[in-house]
């Protein structure tokens, strides 16, 4: 696994000046915002794509703090109901897809996004009981005549410019939003679409990290470092459809840096589950703990995950040798007698 981190935590610097202190931190690979919700603080593909003298001092600039690419990120909403809207942001992922083509990047990260109820809506419609019975009508009408008609020609493009990996985040709001509605997009579209995995989109729906983990083994394509605290009164009260703003410490649930949302028992048998399915990637901070500012909450997280990131592959440890010389030596005795 490596160490790694959305670059945009660090907006209020240049590019060079965050990989600088990246480096120092001990930051081995770097996600990095290319439009949407991510911004494009230190990647503007508009301008990068167009130019070759950009797109040189860019990719110097990278392999000069020695750094690695684990993924670009693009969040948005390409089916949005509003066409302008989906379009804007259909046009920022495919330009993430040209970008990370000639980086040489395998990986992007973005939402599935959610479409509206019928083809004149204005806005998305998250459909997530099954009565009123309008909502069954509308999330078949959504995955049948949007979702998975716009994914599997999205996955054709990426598969036409060397992106083997559509890191798709599960987020509340959006058609894919726990490892069910995942793989079932993955299963309709193609092997590209995987999971960017975030722990703290997942926790506060109540669902099991570690079994989520295992349940999506061989499609976890990139992992978010980023935990969520459950403020039990306010959920007993009002459950997690809390509707208050981020900052209202007073709301249902609020997000934390690793370890200090579930507890750091939690993450080590997150990474567990990571290392146990064979996940090797990025481990990447995504810091929005609104209880520290920028650099202690790096800081925190990189203390705290370098403690308990697995570096080696099983494969090399030592006792799976001995097992097998005890085997050779041992069993045929025991079995001869």
């Amino acid at each position: 696994m490596k160490l790694g981190i959305l670059t945009n935590v660090l907006c209020n610097l240049s590019l060079e000046e965050a990989l600088d202190y990246f480096h120092e931190s001990g930051i081995e690979t770097v996600e990095i915002g290319c439009g949407g919700t991510p911004g494009i603080h230190h990647c503007d593909p508009e301008k990068l794509l167009h130019s070759e003298e950009k797109l040189e001092k860019f990719r110097e600039t990278i392999h000069r703090y020695g750094m690695e690419i684990s993924a670009f990120s693009c969040h948005g909403n390409p089916v949005h109901p509003v066409k302008e809207i989906g379009e804007k942001y259909d046009k920022i992922m495919r330009n993430a897809v040209l970008l990370a083509e000639k980086m040489g990047v395998d990986t992007i990260c973005c939402f599935s996004g959610c479409p509206g109820s019928e083809e004149n809506s204005v806005a998305p419609h998250w459909c997530t009981t099954v009565w009123p019975f309008d909502s069954v009508a509308a999330l078949k009408w959504q995955w049948e005549n949007k979702l998975i008609p716009y994914w599997k020609e999205f996955c054709s493009f990426a598969r036409e410019h060397s992106v083997s990996h559509i890191a798709i985040e599960m987020h509340p709001g959006f058609c894919v939003y726990n490892p069910e509605t995942l793989l079932r997009l993955r299963e309709a579209c193609g092997n590209e679409i995987g999971a960017n995995f975030d722990p703290s989109h997942l926790i506060w729906q109540g669902i099991d990290i570690p079994r989520a983990i295992r349940s999506l083994s061989g499609c976890i394509y990139h992992f978010h470092a980023k935990d969520t605290y459950i403020n039990q009164k306010e959920m007993g009260k009002n459950g997690f459809f809390s509707m208050n703003s981020f900052e209202d410490k007073d709301r249902s649930f609020s997000f934390r840096i690793p370890g200090n949302g579930t507890s750091q028992s939690t993450w080590r048998k997150i990474i567990i589950a990571l290392a146990e399915e064979g996940y090797d990637g990025a481990i990447s901070i995504e810091h929005e703990d609104n209880t520290m500012g920028q650099e202690e909450g790096i800081r925190k997280s990189i203390s705290f995950l370098k403690d308990i990131l697995v570096k080696e592959q099983a494969s090399d440890c030592w006792w799976k040798e001995s097992i097998r010389e005890y085997q050779r030596t041992f069993l045929p005795k025991v079995g001869g007698r």
